[in-house]
């Protein structure tokens, strides 16, 4: 059964999170989702890509009750396809819009990091890196994304609080460029998709090279030292205390 439903029309592919209530990541879904988009990468019917997710989360991030048991060896491959996922999703040579649909958090705010344009549905939905919260770092390359939408200052200041941002909050400091209301939310991010993929497409992708290989460069370039370190405080008694107390079903 897969987790992620595909729906295309006019030139416009949308990518649905669809796993449980809140749309938690696991290797299945990092894996899953990576295909789809290589698949639509390769597809020229496919000029955007909208992803979003189902009810009332885009995604909570990773599913922490399925991972606490594994051990730190087979729990380590599995953060490195997710954050090659995640360099892969930012640099993507097509346009793709998340549609924010509720809870953006943790690993999923990274995945929407990665997109080229966050539209975000305004009322109870939330948007954090809040890893801080529990106890549990972040990665070379989501600091780096992030420090791409909202420069060092606000960055520091979004990973340092662990807050979360509704959807107008998070306009303000540069997480989501558009807030628009459940009902609109798709039709708002079909119109954002339609005006990228109204431009050449060779020019968007090589813009889009030029703004993003330095920062996946880099992102890249310290990405197994942040496993390393994520790995060290993950593992730690303080913050596998905090992790035992997490339930998301």
């Amino acid at each position: 059964m897969g987790f992620i439903e595909l729906e295309r029309s006019d030139g416009i592919a949308t990518l649905v999170l669809n796993r449980g209530k809140v749309n938690a990541l696991n290797g299945a879904v990092v894996d899953e989702l990576g295909g789809l988009l290589t698949t639509l990468e390769n597809d020229r019917e496919a000029k955007s890509v909208i992803l979003t997710g189902s009810g009332k989360f885009f995604s909570f991030g990773f599913d922490i009750p399925e991972f606490l048991p594994f051990t730190r060896d087979r729990f380590a491959p599995y953060l490195t396809r997710f954050t090659a996922l995640y360099t892969y999703l930012f640099l993507y040579p097509k346009p793709v819009v998340a549609a924010l649909n509720g809870h953006t958090i943790a690993g999923g705010c990274m995945l929407a990091l990665a997109c080229d344009c966050r539209v975000m549905a305004r009322g109870k939905a939330k948007i954090s890196l809040n890893e801080i919260g529990f106890g549990s770092s972040v990665f070379a390359g989501s600091t780096e994304m992030l420090r791409f939408w909202v420069g060092s200052a606000k960055a520091t200041q979004v990973l340092y609080s662990g807050e979360m941002f509704s959807a107008e909050e998070a306009k303000n400091v540069g997480l989501v460029q558009e807030v628009t209301t459940e009902e609109d939310l798709l039709s708002s991010a079909r119109q954002v998709a339609q005006n990228f993929a109204a431009k050449s497409p060779e020019a968007f992708t090589s813009i889009k090279s030029l703004l993003r290989k330095p920062i996946a460069e880099e992102m890249m370039r310290r990405e197994d030292q942040s496993i390393k370190e994520f790995l060290d405080i993950w593992y730690s008694d303080a913050t596998r205390a905090n992790l035992q107390s997490i339930k998301i079903y």
